[in-house]
């Protein structure tokens, strides 16, 4: 069934042209996704979409009665309402009935009020409406919910924003970044929450893994023309890859960058589902060494960096802590030339407070922090990007040096050919930093920090709202660096693939460095939940057995069904064992594959279950034994 049909559109800003005569069209169930630059219109076909904007031409059709609800970047809630109310006021003919149950818990010295709110809620069945407020709230970290908006930070606003636009239950999902503002844990649920069967969604993304894993539609807006890559992201990969073999251009590096890309992807763990035999076929069929080059503007990052000498940066017994938090308690380390690190935790666990103790923006509680005369940071954060809005974006860059030095030894660059790697055209060069989009001054604020020839560099949220070809790019020029990097993201597939070892932020100040990526750091915690959870269960049944062991000690001999139940456990013991011998092995095969990885977990503590029963029973009995 058709939701959604987008009949020849076209957007306009002055001179500018976004996108001329797009048409394309949602269908029921569909999980689609929008990539393209920076700047393209992404936003702009998301708003006309909503209702928000309408376009210079063409028509947006919606199928009659449909309910849409649109998450925007920036979000306007009323800020005299508390996060329970904002969440609330959607159409939904139980919401008035949960705020006034709340409000009755609130004071329940009035019996009246509340028990009218009680038999509302009965009247109405609210009950798994109310729960399922509370689960997406508390998922999303709000689990204050009579906090008013008024003082809520911008991410914290985005984030009930998204509970509200979730909880509205629309046909249709129209999702402007979802994943901005959110930690890792946020992620990955909203990532389980948007597979389900049945919902409808559009978005815009750069989190890769949303696209792997929740995608069977990608469109690419490309010069003003929009191509649509059935399947997921490395689907899309193949796909455009495909599709520059057979293009006339000049420029091979993008092509070979769109194909390390997807071999990387291919490489790496499952979030669900199983590679297709006939996706890894084509993949293996693509021509390795294709006849033409690609047009389009390649991000070529070469800088130059200073030199690091031995001693780096030596953390000593090192804490922080505010009234009432914790953020370290006692971490020592060491950095060495080369490292790169993630930094994994909750949001408010203290990442970004843990990088200003690194760079000496903030004095620690306690201990000591040591650093090399060679050390030269470059400090990406996003609260840093002050950018004047009135000055052209050439007058940006000329400020801290007209010529740049790069990679060769006494080569420098202008600050022009400087802004051309970073993609900016020479028309954007002269353009106003306010006429920027939200990516395009981030690129342009980036390229700031790397002007300093830093080696030491520390990423802060650095994959906010750049466009998939610039974080292509930039991975490339991080994988080169030289210097240490030490990043906080919320983009899994950016840290993946950058860092070899991450430190997690845990309960009571405890920092832990955990040796791999983040794909391999969830994969060992799901583990290590699966057996503390066996543990669990055999610290409880434990006192069980020895009540039953002294209630049989008057027993002198088995009963004859007793003596055959003993002698098909016997039976059974040795098949029981063999089928966790061979769990095991599984576990170790499908290292690089999340879900079966869950599936072995549960059917392993489903077979540890039955194996101490078994051994339990097989005790018993055999005390008797003749």
């Amino acid at each position: 069934m058709n939701y959604l049909s987008v009949e020849n559109i076209t957007k306009t800003y002055g001179a500018r042209t976004l996108f001329k005569d797009l048409s394309f069209g949602i269908q029921e169930g569909q999980k689609a996704a929008l990539v393209a630059k920076n700047g393209s219109g992404k936003t702009s076909i998301l708003r006309i979409l909503s209702g928000e904007d309408l376009p210079d031409s063409g028509q947006v059709v919606f199928r009659k009665g449909l309910k849409v609800a649109y998450l925007s970047q920036d979000p306007q809630l009323d800020p005299e309402l508390s996060i329970l109310q904002s969440t609330l006021a959607l159409d939904h003919p139980a919401t008035a009935a949960v705020e006034a149950y709340e409000k009755a818990l609130g004071s329940m010295e009035d019996a009246d009020a509340y028990q009218k709110a009680f038999d509302e809620m009965e009247r109405l069945q609210a009950w798994d409406f109310e729960a399922t407020i509370k689960q997406v709230l508390g998922k999303l970290g709000l689990q204050d919910t009579s906090v008013k908006t008024a003082k809520l930070s911008g991410g914290q606003k985005k984030r009930v924003a998204l509970a509200k636009t979730l909880l509205s239950n629309p046909d249709l999902l129209i999702l402007d970044e979802p994943t901005n503002h959110l930690d890792l844990d946020m992620i990955e649920w909203l990532e389980e929450y948007l597979s389900r069967q049945g919902l409808t969604l559009f978005m815009v993304t750069h989190d890769r893994y949303f696209l792997e894993n929740i995608c069977d539609t990608i469109f690419e807006l490309e010069d003003e023309q929009l191509y649509q890559h059935p399947g997921n992201y490395s689907d899309f990969l193949l796909r455009k890859a495909e599709r520059q073999e057979i293009e006339t251009t000049n420029v091979d590096k993008a092509k070979n960058l769109m194909r390390k890309e997807l071999e990387w992807i291919r490489r790496q763990p499952k979030a669900r589902g199983t590679k297709s035999k006939a996706r890894i076929d084509a993949f293996h069929d693509l021509k390795k060494e294709a006849h033409k080059n690609l047009q389009e503007n390649a991000l070529t990052l070469d800088i130059k960096i200073e030199r690091l000498g031995s001693k780096i940066i030596e953390l000593h017994r090192l804490r922080m802590s505010y009234p009432g938090k914790v953020i370290l308690d006692g971490f020592d380390y060491t950095f060495k030339r080369g490292e790169r690190i993630g930094i994994v935790g909750p949001n408010g666990a203290g990442k970004s407070t843990f990088l200003k103790l690194i760079t000496g923006t903030e004095t620690p509680t306690g201990g000591k922090i040591v650093r090399g005369d060679t050390v030269k940071f470059g400090f990406y954060t996003q609260s840093g990007m002050q950018l004047s809005s009135d000055k052209r974006v050439i007058d940006v860059v000329k400020e801290i040096a007209e010529y740049i030095p790069v990679g060769r030894k006494g080569r420098s660059i202008t600050a022009s050919q400087l802004l051309d790697r970073f993609l900016f055209s020479g028309d954007q060069q002269y353009s106003l930093v306010s006429k920027l989009s939200g990516g395009e001054k981030r690129r342009l604020y980036l390229c700031t920090i790397l002007m300093g020839n830093p080696n030491f560099l520390i990423l802060d949220e650095p994959t906010n709202d750049l466009d998939i070809l610039t974080l292509n790019v930039l991975e490339e020029f991080l994988m080169e660096f030289g210097g240490c990097l030490l990043i906080v993201t919320h983009d899994r597939y950016f840290m993946d693939k950058l860092t070899d070892h991450i430190f997690v932020f845990e309960e009571g100040g405890k920092l832990r460095d955990f040796p791999g990526n983040y794909t391999e750091y969830r994969l060992a915690k799901m583990q290590e939940e699966a057996d503390e959870k066996l543990r669990s269960k055999s610290m409880v049944k434990a006192p069980a057995r020895k009540k039953d062991k002294e209630q049989k000690k008057e027993k002198t001999k088995l009963t004859y069904a007793e003596r055959l139940e003993l002698e098909e456990l016997n039976k059974r013991l040795p098949k029981l064992e063999a089928k966790k011998a061979e769990i095991a092995k599984a576990f170790e095969a499908a290292a690089s594959n999340p879900e079966q990885l869950q599936e072995l977990s549960r059917e392993s503590e489903n077979l540890q279950a039955e194996l101490e029963e078994v051994e339990m029973r097989w005790l018993e009995l055999s005390e008797y034994e003749e």
